[in-house]
Order: structure tokens, then C-alpha cells, then sequence
């Protein structure tokens, strides 16, 4: 592939095209959209008033009566997709430079640092939060059902993967515009 084909015709006249984001970069950032979705979709079942697992007691703690239950579920599951999703960002042209529509910027490269230092932020925070559900079938929740127990490990381990997979394509958008 030449050098000319490897560059997105993205010249915008205040900063030099910029080469396109690998294949494996477009998939991995549109799995970890995807590894956030079971999880989300799970949170707004508790949301409705299903159990889903729980014990009568253990969804009282989780979910308790009333609106503000339900929404902080909700808006949980809401955030971890607009999370999610920004991971396109470092994928997309909208994560390289600034859409002409935003009044005044429009049409400027955007500074990697400005992309990469909440990327890395994200990695840690992520790895903190998800890495420890590796463990998840060793801890006993006094709140789950037996079965409630494997379906929540299921639908929250995609989640591990969430971290490293920000890192590489943290990685693969610092190569990119150097």
C-alpha cells in the first residue's frame, strides 16, 4: 500500500491528512460498543421491576422502590454506552478533527493529547473497575440466586476486556498521528 493510499483524504488546510485507522482498530473499537451492551440491557431489566437473579432481598438493595432506583439504573446503563461508543473516536475522522459545524473550531485537527490523555484515564479507570471481575464466580453474593450468579459473571465479563482493548487502540491513534 502506498503512501498516498494509506492517508485519508482528510487535508482540512490547517493540518496534514491523517493515515486512516487500521482494520483491527475499526473492529475493536466497535466491539468494546458491543461488550457494554449485555450488561446495559441487563441494568434496565432491573429498572423495570424484573428480578433477574436476585433474591427478593438482593434486589431491594440493588434496585430500591421507588423512582430514583430505577433511574440511577437507567442512567447507569445510558453512560456506559455513551462511554462505549466513545471509543469510535479513536477510530473515526470525528476523533481527528473537528466536525465543520461546530461554530468557530470547525474543521481543525484536534490535538492528540486532547484525545489521548482521557483515553488512558478511561484504560485505568476501566482496568480498575472491570479486572476484578475475573474473580467474579469465586465471591459469593448473598443477594443472587445460583443461576442469577452465572448469568450476571456472563453478562458483565465482556466488560474485562473493555481496558485493553482501549489501550490498543489508544496505541494505534498515537501511531497515527504522529
Amino acid at each position: 500500500m502506498t503512501t498516498a493510499a494509506a492517508l485519508e483524504n482528510a487535508s482540512t488546510g490547517l493540518g496534514a491528512p491523517v493515515p486512516r485507522a487500521p482494520r483491527w482498530a475499526h473492529r475493536a473499537a466497535h466491539a468494546i460498543t458491543l461488550l457494554a451492551l449485555p450488561s446495559a440491557l441487563w441494568r434496565l431489566g432491573l429498572a423495570m421491576g424484573f428480578h433477574l437473579g436476585y433474591t427478593e432481598s438482593g434486589f431491594q438493595g440493588v434496585r430500591p422502590p421507588g423512582f430514583s432506583g430505577a433511574f440511577y439504573l437507567i442512567m447507569l446503563s445510558v453512560l456506559t454506552e455513551v462511554a462505549a461508543l466513545l471509543a469510535l473516536g479513536l477510530v473515526q475522522r470525528w476523533g481527528e478533527v473537528v466536525p465543520r459545524r461546530v461554530p468557530f473550531i470547525g474543521g481543525r485537527n484536534i490535538p492528540p493529547r486532547t484525545v489521548l490523555i482521557p483515553a488512558w484515564l478511561g484504560v485505568a479507570v476501566l482496568a480498575f473497575l472491570w479486572t476484578p471481575l475475573l474473580a467474579w464466580w469465586a465471591m459469593p453474593h448473598d443477594g443472587m440466586t445460583p443461576t442469577g450468579h452465572a448469568l450476571v459473571g456472563i453478562l458483565y465479563l465482556p466488560m474485562v476486556a473493555w481496558a485493553p482493548l482501549l489501550a490498543a487502540l489508544a496505541v494505534s491513534y498515537r501511531r497515527r498521528r504522529r
